[in-house]
């Protein structure tokens, strides 16, 4: 835990001259006010004012006026920031003026079911697995889904045109704390991957958004931008935010049992049943966007069946050989423009919900191949559930999810999805090139 005194005379001794003040909106957008460092006292005793309305992004539900409060353990020195003058960053919680959270932020969600999860006596820890392109800008900085290598996975240079942008990403990262356990090229060109180690759910939700933060700006330096946009190009595969989760009692790993079928454990079981019973409404958070969705059908070892397996990719739940302490569950269906925060809160709420109804997940789904698809593109199991196959439908499921009411809150819910229709008939009044191409002179 660090103190107010040790962060004073880091700033001082570091040369630190500004402070970035850093917050989620509703969406998962970070945003941030930035003060000078004779301000830091006054903004670590909770004083630094801020129109609240942004936390709702778009909509600017009200005009209240709303404290941050830093959460003095997430203080770090930006290294790719100017070593003279330098700049640090503290996320924060956002109070209303009266001292009492805001109960609509996504940080104060996940604290909440933290909460609960420590009152039962459970230690989750997660294990991110973070995808993202890397294309061309324009001659104005602009950025373009262009690219120019044909690398693909686990490609080394000089296929991977990559290579030293995400070297530098994972040096800066460790630079700020992170434990890299590895970095690689992915399958589509210009697609990568950095993971790092596990940690509690609220310092990998922190960590993820300082991951998205680090990337861009590293890979601006190459003339390049990062993006964690779902699904860039068709065709390639799309990008997801693979979850690592393993669950811990009395310092012991609960999905573990050596006489279990699968070296699993009836709550490891009873964890997936609850994640595959509220898979759908947990999409609209998951997989927030319209594009969202393209990902989920592609083919390339996206989840599209709401199953479990061992044995491969494309399924929304996999368990990874490791057994014993190290025993986990892989969710795959989340992607990287999903606010963690939310992700991560709703994935514990359902799961330990399975866990105290003893929710069957149902038997092990057979490998499939990835050749034989329906018209939606996915693998052939007619029997098999389905996540939505669209914004639109996960926006109703998320209505009809009593338990993700309850973590979000009824306003909250109503809020969030508000937006995410107003941005699905958007999109629907929208004419693509692909309607263009196809119509305009056949018909």
């Amino acid at each position: 835990m660090k103190t107010r005194e040790e962060i004073l005379e880091l700033v001082e001794e570091e040369d630190v001259e500004f402070v970035r003040l850093q917050f989620t909106d509703m969406f998962g957008t970070l945003k941030n006010a930035a003060v000078t460092a004779n301000q830091l006292k006054n903004v670590m005793e909770n004083r630094y004012v801020f129109d609240g309305s942004c936390v709702y992004g778009d909509l600017r539900e009200g005009e209240e006026d709303m404290y941050l409060c830093p959460d003095l353990n997430t203080f770090v020195i930006l290294p790719w920031r100017p070593q003279q003058g330098k700049v640090a960053r503290l996320l924060c919680d956002i109070c209303r003026a009266d001292g009492t959270p805001l109960l609509v932020s996504p940080r104060e969600i996940l604290k909440k079911i933290l909460e609960k999860c420590t009152a039962a006596g459970y230690e989750f820890r997660v294990d991110p697995e973070c995808e993202f392109f890397l294309f061309h800008t324009d001659e104005n900085g602009i950025p373009t889904a262009v690219t120019h290598e044909q690398a693909g996975y686990m490609d080394i240079s000089p296929l991977d045109l990559g290579e030293n942008a995400r070297r530098d990403m994972v040096l800066m990262l460790e630079e700020m704390g992170f434990e890299i356990e590895s970095s690689h090229h992915e399958t589509a060109p210009a697609q990568h991957e950095i993971d790092f180690k596990d940690a509690p759910p609220l310092e990998t939700a922190d960590n993820i958004m300082t991951f998205k933060t680090a990337v861009r700006s590293i890979a601006k330096r190459f003339g390049l931008h990062a993006t964690f946009m779902p699904k860039p190009r068709p065709g390639a595969a799309g990008s997801g935010m693979h979850l690592n989760v393993s669950l811990f009692k009395d310092g012991r790993n609960v999905f573990s049992d050596p006489a279990g079928e699968n070296g699993l454990s009836r709550e490891a079981k009873w964890f997936m049943g609850g994640i595959l019973a509220h898979a759908k409404g947990i999409c609209a958070v998951s997989n927030p966007l319209v594009n969202s969705y393209k990902r989920l059908m592609s083919g390339f070892e996206a989840p599209r069946d709401i199953a479990w397996t061992a044995k491969h990719r494309n399924t929304l739940i996999r368990v990874p050989f490791f057994r014993g302490e190290q025993t986990r569950i892989e969710l795959r269906f989340p992607d990287p423009s999903a606010n963690p925060y939310l992700t991560l809160a709703l994935i514990m709420a359902a799961g330990l919900d399975g866990i105290s109804r003893r929710t069957e997940p149902g038997p092990e789904t057979a490998d499939r191949s990835a050749g034989q698809v329906n018209e939606r593109g996915s693998a052939v199991d007619e029997a098999a559930d389905r996540l939505p196959y669209t914004l639109r439908e996960a926006i109703a499921y998320m209505e009809q999810d009593d338990l993700v009411k309850d973590v979000l809150g009824q306003e909250f819910v109503r809020l969030y999805t508000n937006a995410k229709k107003a941005e699905w008939n958007e999109y629907m009044s929208q004419v693509s090139e692909w309607e263009l191409e196809k119509y305009l002179y056949r018909t």
